[in-house]
């Protein structure tokens, strides 16, 4: 059995959902070595998630922006108390909280098992983030 943790960092980008599986794979090219496995991503942040979902139309990722914001966590809700940071601080963390910060995915003879439609999505919460850190640990043989 063998562990491999590295932490790597996913470029700034503007809020919203944003396919990042080419960016991650890119940086972990130690996933070859696996026959078989797990990877496990873990984002170090809370107003940003990583989510898995659809990779090949990009209205999808705009869909699922619009009904986060509009839907389930929309801005300038006067319940709110946390907003030091602005208005779309606890959406962002709300956000974090129903998606999740971390993807749990089969490696198959050096790849991601993942299906057809399948990509790893940063979702960005934030109006103004800056870049993001991610863990990768790879564990199998």
């Amino acid at each position: 059995m063998v562990w491999i943790q590295k932490e790597i960092e996913l470029a700034q980008r503007a809020r919203g959902f944003h396919l990042v599986t080419d960016e991650v794979l890119t940086q972990v090219p130690e996933l070859a070595e696996f026959r078989l496995g797990i990877c496990q991503l873990f984002i170090k942040h809370t107003s940003a998630s990583l989510a898995l979902n659809e990779n090949a139309d990009p209205s999808v990722r705009v869909d699922m922006e619009r009904h986060f914001s509009n839907c389930l966590a929309p801005e300038n809700q006067s319940y709110y108390t946390h907003t030091f940071e602005g208005s779309d601080d606890m959406p962002a963390h709300l956000k974090n909280v129903l998606i999740g910060s971390s993807l749990m995915l089969p490696i198959s003879e050096g790849a991601l098992n993942l299906g057809l439609w399948q990509g790893i999505y940063l979702c960005e919460h934030r109006n103004r983030a800056g870049k993001r850190s991610v863990v990768i640990t790879l564990n199998g043989e």
